[in-house]
């Protein structure tokens, strides 16, 4: 029932697909809501950063990408193995990951800095050593330059092949000039502002990267996760696999991930299915100017 009226089925359909996936980013026991939309947040409506960072089926999946890479260097796995409860609460630590990237896209200036003050304090407290004694620190310039710029390339490649496969290359390059801002406010360094730049940023470290017993239990982790209902899960394991299909060669390889060419296409296809649907859904929502 809505306003006393019964919701016709598409409405009724519409509403519990949102609810569905609100719920998986915001934990209603604690009272969170999804991020609106602010005319004063750091980048205007209009910009390729919203367009990208606006669509929840690519976000997800390109989420689960970025992990995936990130974890291939040992100090970025380190600083979560160490020192998050990432293992014991998976969902809380994408929450909060989802939120930061919600609240400084879209949210209030005013917002979106403390938010980005509250993370690089976080940060300050996360060093240690690697198992070859290496010492690590997350707030390394280099190291954060890493996560962000796996974040970034996950996030518009999942964008490119589920949503905008037309994208051009002047809006990519804006994307990584975008998102650039928030990297180098949490103190990144050096950091990407083309796609150019980025792969060439990604090359560079591949001599660093490594995996271990850890690496692949993260991993899997991540890619076994429960559904957050029975409903969901053929279409949650779908995007795991559309995560895993975006991935670099290079790193599928790494991780030891299959290489399944003629899967591919079909994969990509569900995902994309999934994705119109989620649009669909989400599209009346965006006129109160809520995000995920």
């Amino acid at each position: 029932m809505a306003n006393g009226l019964l919701l016709p089925p598409s409405s009724h359909l519409r509403h519990m697909l949102v609810r569905q996936v609100q719920d998986v980013f915001n934990d209603r026991d604690r009272g969170e809501k999804p991020v609106v939309r602010s005319d004063n947040a750091l980048y205007p409506p209009q910009s390729v950063i919203w367009r990208v960072h606006g669509d929840v089926t690519t976000m997800m999946i390109g989420g689960v990408t970025a992990l995936l890479l990130q974890m291939l260097h040992p100090a970025a796995l380190a600083g979560v193995w160490d020192h998050s409860g990432f293992r014991r609460d998976m969902v809380g630590r994408l929450r909060r990951t989802a939120r930061f990237i919600a609240v400084t896209t879209f949210g209030d200036r005013a917002d979106a800095e403390a938010v980005i003050d509250r993370v690089r304090r976080v940060h300050g407290h996360v060093k240690g050593a690697l198992p070859d004694g290496t010492r690590y620190a997350a707030n390394d310039p280099r190291l954060l330059a890493w996560v962000h710029v796996c974040e970034a390339m996950a996030f518009l490649d999942a964008w490119i092949a589920f949503a905008e496969p037309g994208m051009s290359g002047a809006d990519q390059d804006s994307y990584f000039a975008q998102a650039a801002q928030v990297a180098r406010a949490l103190g990144a360094d050096t950091v990407p502002e083309s796609r150019v730049e980025a792969e060439a940023l990604i090359t560079s470290f591949l001599p660093e990267l490594r995996v271990d017993a850890r690496t692949r239990d993260v991993a899997r982790m991540i890619l076994s996760q429960p559904a957050p209902s029975t409903a969901m899960k053929p279409a949650q394991a779908l995007l795991m696999q559309a995560a895993v299909d975006i991935l670099p060669f290079w790193a599928k390889r790494l991780h030891g991930f299959q290489i399944r060419p003629l899967a591919s296409p079909l994969i990509r296809g569900g995902a994309f299915t999934i994705a119109h649907m989620l649009r669909w859904a989400f599209r009346q929502n965006r006129q109160f100017r809520s995000t995920i």
